[in-house]
């Protein structure tokens, strides 16, 4: 065979594997533009349920661009919020349920969406001592779900998460206030056991913060607060399980009587190191 023949033989090779690529191409493309919206629905969600959600994705997205407005639109821009939920992709679901509530604001599965949305928040909340910016995210998140639809079934549950995430906010403000304690920076220790008491007042560790408030005015020899504080506790917290400690310190406080110095009746000198530290 000449060198001019096998070239022609190639060519002819490739043209036939470039029609035949055209071929079924067209072929794809005609399969594509064939299916209805139920049909190709029907085809994500048989992805969806045997867990492929990264082509149950694809295909959903394929719903919402090829038949917006259709009555499956909304189901499939869901559900691709929650193929990346699945994944635990969260910030990317967040997304996609945005752009439910966005573009489509009378579709029925906007309150599910809001609150799957804050779910996704909720997910990346850390634990209590790392930064807390998604937990607050969340918060806000469950609270506009609250307020967008206040007698849906969920709201029960999103309270509930409220008052998880509060929690957890509380606990991190509180044991900052410990570690201040232990520290002896009395007031900067008061200040947090305060925020705990303004802002988490509903919360386990407000128990806590109270009597550790009265503590701090006692070590800055706040005595008459000191007084006040304890005397909080006893009100608020009636059968509190720290009673007995709770007496032990009012106990320490009364001792004191008024703050003041036996020998001179004028409240004791800070010594030199509490003045330079600016602990109290």
């Amino acid at each position: 065979m000449t060198r001019r023949s096998v070239v022609r033989t190639f060519g002819a090779v490739c043209l036939a594997l470039v029609v035949m690529l055209a071929a079924e191409g067209c072929a794809g493309s005609e399969e594509l533009e064939q299916l209805s919206a139920d049909q190709r629905f029907d085809k994500s969600m048989r992805l969806y349920t045997d867990e492929d959600y990264l082509e149950a994705y694809d295909e959903f997205r394929i719903v919402t661009l090829q038949f917006q407005g259709s009555a499956r639109s909304d189901s499939a821009q869901f559900l691709m919020g929650e193929c990346r939920f699945k994944r635990e992709e969260y910030l990317l679901a967040a997304y996609e349920y945005e752009v439910l509530i966005r573009t489509m604001p009378t579709s029925k599965l906007i309150p599910e969406a809001r609150y799957r949305r804050a779910l996704c928040f909720y997910q990346q909340s850390p634990r209590y001592f790392l930064d807390q910016t998604a937990t607050r995210q969340a918060i806000d998140e469950f609270q506009s779900f609250i307020e967008y639809h206040p007698t849906d079934s969920l709201v029960t549950v999103a309270e509930a998460k409220i008052t998880e995430l509060n929690t957890k906010l509380a606990q991190k403000e509180y044991e900052n206030g410990i570690t201040y304690m232990h520290m002896e920076y009395y007031k900067a220790a008061a200040g947090f056991f305060d925020l705990v008491l303004e802002k988490y007042h509903d919360t386990p560790f407000a128990e806590q913060a109270q009597l550790k408030k009265a503590e701090a005015m006692l070590r800055r020899n706040r005595i008459q607060e000191a007084k006040t504080e304890i005397e909080k506790f006893f009100a608020k917290y009636p059968g509190s399980p720290l009673k007995r400690d709770a007496e032990a310190l009012q106990r320490d406080i009364l001792s004191r009587g008024d703050g003041k110095s036996p020998e001179t009746g004028k409240p004791p000198i800070a010594n030199d190191r509490t003045k330079q530290s600016g602990k109290e």
